[in-house]
């Protein structure tokens, strides 16, 4: 069945609130003929087009001033609360697992909340503004911008694409900007939501983002831009940061920074995950203790982090949740309350990542 209970995902653990077993509930229903009720959004504000150079597919998203401005009524601010949880009552708790971001402020510009339509239902990813040629570049994960549907099938581009730099409580500090290309790996193209050795290397994408309302390019508004690196070792210590919308610890559920209103991280030592046997992982998926749920998809992992200056280098993506002994062995139960969450992702490689930030880095 579709492996959607482990991605950190848009909106709760993927970028649908549906955990394993409601897949394989779903499933069961549409085999049986019974109709189930999904959310539906406007349909994309104008024709969309897609292409593939070799290990490379772009799709353009929204290019022509009439489609940037239908992306922008879009997202009005009742469709953005509507992507905020409810709070909660619990006290303040945080740790080197999860954590608001009281930090660098150069650090918060770059880093921001993606808005995006998928199969109809809205949801949101986080992504980061990396130091570009055309400085208009910001990196995510590949589900954030390219996915399939419940059931694993049916891949779509994402629609109504909009990034909020150091966005905080519904303001948009630094601007809004629209997705002008989509830029994945074609291979992850294919995701089926099963075969996670053959496809979550490949869970990391880029956008281009068209200038805001002022004429701005993203990397000038906010002044400041992340390095990225390729091939750089995975056990390493890192920051990590995301705009989760849920917390696996159910003390720091509804805390502010847990609800998608505002941006929490992450920090200590990576470890790699090798996957379960029902659903083995390939090389190259580091991530750290942390307990950051739905929404910090495509936040970055950043090794040589600088608190002070807010500047590091992205090695790597959030996309999912690993749970790991204490001696650092495999979880086979998530419940197993001996057993620590990680968020990890695949690690950035000349191989898969350097074509796709180069093809995004220099699109017009």
């Amino acid at each position: 069945m579709p492996k959607t209970s482990s991605r950190a995902g848009g909106c709760q653990n993927w970028t649908r609130r549906y955990t394993r077993r409601e897949v394989a509930l779903t499933a069961a229903a549409l085999a049986a003929g019974i109709t189930l009720s999904v959310p539906a959004g406007p349909a994309a504000a104008a024709p969309r087009s897609s292409s593939a150079t070799g290990g490379i597919a772009t799709h353009a998203q929204a290019v022509t001033a009439v489609q940037q401005r239908a992306v922008l009524d879009y997202w009005t601010g009742e469709r953005i609360a509507a992507l905020t949880e409810p709070s909660s009552d619990n006290p303040p708790k945080s740790g080197p697992d999860g954590a608001p971001w009281t930090g660098s402020d150069t650090l918060s510009r770059t880093v921001g909340r993606l808005f995006f339509t998928d199969h109809g239902e809205d949801a949101s990813c986080t992504a980061t503004v990396v130091t570009s040629a055309n400085r208009s570049t910001v990196v995510t994960a590949g589900h954030c911008v390219n996915s399939a549907d419940l059931l694993g099938e049916d891949n779509q581009w994402t629609t109504n694409v909009m990034f909020v730099p150091g966005y905080r409580d519904g303001r948009a500090p630094y601007g809004k900007f629209v997705g002008r290309l989509g830029v994945a790996d074609a291979t992850w193209l294919q995701y089926d939501a099963i075969d996670s050795l053959r496809f979550d290397g490949y869970d990391q994408a880029f956008v281009v983002l068209n200038t805001d309302s002022k004429g701005r390019k993203v990397q000038d508004a906010v002044g400041a831009g992340q390095r990225i690196g390729f091939d750089r070792p995975g056990d390493r210590t890192v920051y990590e940061f995301g705009y989760p919308r849920s917390a696996s610890d159910p003390a720091r559920e509804g805390l502010p920074e847990y609800t998608g209103a505002r941006l929490a991280f992450c920090a200590g030592p990576t470890r790699e995950d090798p996957g379960t046997p029902d659903f083995p992982e390939p090389r190259g998926e580091w991530g750290s203790a942390c307990v950051m749920g739905g929404g910090s998809s495509g936040g970055p992992r950043i090794a040589a982090f600088d608190p002070a200056t807010g500047l590091g280098t992205v090695v790597g993506d959030n996309t999912h949740s690993a749970f790991f002994t204490p001696a650092g062995g495999v979880c086979d139960d998530s419940d197993d309350p001996g057993c620590s969450r990680y968020l990890v992702g695949p690690q950035f490689t000349s191989a898969i990542t350097r074509p796709l930030y180069q093809a995004a880095q220099h699109a017009s």
